[in-house]
């Protein structure tokens, strides 16, 4: 049960009420006086957002529906859902009004550009014998990678040994979706 204030007729001033039951309208009970009277919901209006998807190098538009009022910050993740394609989970690269914006509200965005998190592209640098091999892998964004674990990728038996982040510097303990790149020396 959610308490909030609202407009209750009998005590004819805002007091606290307690949500019945949840539906087209709302019906509350005051706490003051005990009256129990439905509330109309508050409407919220939804924009569409032009959402720029891009896994791998290839960039996929999307059309969702949020509300008009939620801001949007670079960095955020926001769940993409069209209906006529997969669903994927992403993170905010930019956002663009009538200029490019570190946070704005759904109703101002002209298009959000974001890359894919639910699976992500993984760079590794593996030394070996005075060589190194680079590679790219594919690994679930939330898989979580740290300095001094061995790892196993096609025939190299590594272990980490560093970890750059795609903000700045490095880490000793990251989740896929945040690195850049790992480089790791076979053991």
């Amino acid at each position: 049960m959610i308490a909030d204030q609202f407009f209750c007729p009998s005590c004819g001033e805002d007091t606290d009420h307690l949500l019945i039951k949840s539906g087209q309208e709302n019906l509350v009970r005051c706490e003051e006086c005990g009256l129990v009277h439905p509330v109309q919901k508050e409407r919220e209006r939804l924009t569409t957002l032009k959402v720029i998807v891009n896994k791998d190098g290839l960039s996929q538009p999307y059309f969702i529906n949020i509300p008009a009022r939620e801001v949007l910050h670079v960095g955020d993740e926001l769940l993409v859902d069209d209906g006529s394609r997969d669903v994927v989970m992403t993170e905010i690269t930019s956002l663009e009004t009538d200029r490019r914006v570190e946070s704005a509200q759904a109703e101002t965005v002209k298009s959000v550009w974001a890359r894919e998190t639910d699976e992500v592209p993984l760079k590794l640098s593996l030394y070996r014998n005075g060589r190194t091999n680079s590679f790219k892998i594919t690994v679930p964004g939330d898989e979580l990678i740290e300095v001094g674990e061995v790892r196993e990728i096609e025939h190299f038996v590594f272990k980490v040994v560093k970890i750059k982040l795609r903000g700045e510097g490095f880490a000793d303990l990251a989740k896929a979706k945040d690195i850049l790149r790992v480089w790791g020396r076979e053991i």
